[in-house]
């Protein structure tokens, strides 16, 4: 199963990149052993338009050519249900199980997405109540899936 994180917006050169590689690379690596063949992150152009309902319909556009035809689609978003690792493990366990062809993160931009998206996605999760810069949540994920994979695997990254 595939793991494709989809985010609006581009993280530039620095730490901030290096610390979502280094998530990235890890995640796969480790994932390759339960079944997470792949770790993908496409980056989402900001959309330019002058209005924000339009910027977001813009991007969910970008956001829904990306998405793999069968894949899970799980919206981040502050308003959504807080999951421990071990629970995000079991659910890319089940997608698994399920056979799904891919998994797909999204993580909106900075007007958040449209409608279209949340009615979408089959989870949506949050990283508690706060507001989290969009670098910071797609570096959070990336240290998430990364869990999940050591969880998945047996190896002792997670000690709860």
């Amino acid at each position: 199963m595939r793991i494709v994180v989809i985010a609006v917006g581009r993280l530039k050169q620095g730490p901030e990149r290096a610390l979502a590689e280094t998530y990235r690379k890890r995640a796969q690596a480790v994932g390759r052993a339960v079944g997470l063949r792949e770790i993908e992150i496409v980056e989402i152009r900001d959309s330019r338009a002058s209005e924000v309902e339009r910027r977001r319909v813009e991007e969910a556009i970008a956001i829904a050519n990306v998405i793999p035809q069968g894949a899970v689609a799980v919206l981040l978003d502050e308003r959504g249900d807080n999951l421990d690792s071990a629970g995000l493990a079991e659910l890319l366990r089940q997608w698994r199980a399920e056979d799904r062809p891919a998994v797909c993160f999204v993580i909106g931009g900075t007007d958040g997405v449209a409608g279209i998206v949340r009615e979408h996605a089959a989870r949506t999760l949050a990283f508690g109540a706060a507001t989290w810069p969009h670098q910071l949540a797609r570096i959070m994920l990336l240290e998430q899936l990364y869990r999940a994979a050591t969880i998945l695997a047996g190896h002792p990254y997670h000690r709860a």
